[in-house]
């Protein structure tokens, strides 16, 4: 397997690590001992658990009003593979990459090639019926997958069935519908007909669907319809997945909510009906921000996986989430940001197998209310990082990634191989 980073630049940088890691680990092993919990088991899970990286994050994103690229901006997909192949080889926690279409359309041939050269695989595919591409014969301007136009609809139904057939050239075994669709002022659609026109679209697209494969379809509840939204929140999503059928699945995008709405109960929801399908994991302030994973609350995130380890424990029924990265970058290097953002993931997942589950249990039915919530925060609380540390080094990562990155030098090279993108225009791309 290749790597992009040069191996004594990561050896090096986890020399200087190694013993203060060692130690740090030793001590909390000691701790989480007298609370009867095996480090070792802690770390052999945090190995195994893995998020992918989407194509797009690796580029500089923006905001509707303008963007400013960096230095070395991916110049195709395959300066995207590689960009991605950075990131796993230093945190070892995101062994897949989520293709968009058209924006990575690409011989599937050589996109498997490239990404099997790092040993890299692929996640979901996305769709893109929210921007017309170039050529295209019918505009998204009103819609998509429930536009008036029937020629409109059929277009984008038959987009979706090339993102599958892309899909299934290089190993991918999902597909990920997201649609922009709804309206900007009251009486511009009729609401059900529109949700009759996408519904009976998206039928004709789960019909092509492989028996292996798995369909999410993703609400959000504004951006860039303002007035209504055809799959506006989890309740709409969760009546697509029931009536397209058991090979569909909800997607929980964390910044496709109201401000203070309680995702992690939303979560539970899906996951106690068996149409939990996975999540875009990023972060927000006032609504779709796309900011990293766990740099706004990370003590919901902690919850959302609370909800996660109690149904991987539990045995929950048709229970395998997809995990994914989802957000905008730009003020930030992406490399470092999604980096960043894979840690903070495994980090919510590894506090969360901490919670002392027969005690929580517990609390709640005998109604202490006090008791239940710091069960959850002393395991929130836990400083797991040696672990998170640990899990890369055990599989060939850097003990800290954004050291040995900036120590690589990797972004300058890149920055001189690639010419610089223009900022004009704007948008979250």
């Amino acid at each position: 397997m290749e790597t992009v980073i040069a191996g004594d630049v990561v050896e090096q940088s986890n020399a200087a690590r190694r013993k203060a890691l060692d130690a740090d680990y030793a001590v909390l092993g000691e701790q989480l001992d007298r609370r009867g919990i095996s480090i070792d088991a802690i770390l052999k899970k945090v190995e195994a658990f893995g998020v992918a990286i989407p194509s797009w994050g690796v580029g500089t994103g923006g905001t509707r009003f303008a963007r400013f690229p960096g230095p070395g901006e991916p110049r195709d997909v395959f300066d995207k593979i590689e960009d991605c192949a950075v990131i796993s080889q230093l945190t070892r926690a995101t062994p897949t990459v989520s293709l968009h279409i058209p924006w990575d359309k690409a011989d599937p041939n050589r996109l498997k090639q490239a990404a099997s050269r790092f040993g890299l695989g692929f996640d979901a595919m996305n769709s893109n019926t929210f921007s017309d591409a170039e050529g295209q014969k019918h505009s998204y301007k009103f819609g998509s997958l429930s536009h008036a136009d029937a020629g409109a609809r059929r277009q984008a139904v038959e987009h979706n069935l090339e993102c599958i057939e892309i899909g299934r050239t290089i190993g991918s075994k999902a597909l990920t519908v997201w649609i922009g669709d709804g309206s900007n002022f009251p009486g511009q659609v009729n609401f059900a007909r529109a949700f009759e026109r996408y519904l009976d679209a998206m039928k004709a697209i789960y019909a092509e669907l492989p028996q292996d494969w798995r369909l999410f379809t993703e609400h959000k509840m504004y951006e860039p319809a303002f007035y209504s939204t055809v799959v506006q929140d989890w309740g709409t999503n969760y009546i697509i997945a029931r009536e397209l059928g058991d090979k569909a699945y909800c997607l929980v995008d964390l910044g496709h909510h109201a401000p203070n709405v309680n995702i992690e109960m939303i979560v539970s929801r899906l996951i106690q009906f068996g149409k939990l399908g996975g999540f875009h994991f990023n972060d927000s302030k006032y609504g779709d921000d796309d900011l990293d994973a766990g740099s706004i609350d990370p003590y919901r995130l902690f919850l959302v996986f609370n909800e996660l380890v109690d149904a991987e424990l539990n045995g929950a029924r048709d229970f395998q989430p997809a995990h994914m990265l989802d957000q905008s970058h730009n003020v930030t290097d992406p490399i470092e940001s999604l980096m960043l953002s894979a840690i903070e993931v495994q980090r919510a997942y590894a506090a969360a197998l901490l919670v002392d589950r027969k005690a929580l249990e517990g609390f709640q039915e005998t109604n202490d209310a006090l008791m239940a919530t710091q069960t959850l925060k002393a395991a929130y609380r836990t400083d797991v990082e040696p672990i998170l540390a640990m899990a890369r080094l055990n599989r060939g990562g850097a003990i800290d990634p954004i050291t040995a990155y900036r120590a690589s030098g990797y972004r300058a090279k890149v920055a001189a191989e690639r010419p610089a993108v223009s900022a004009a225009g704007g948008g979250i791309v």
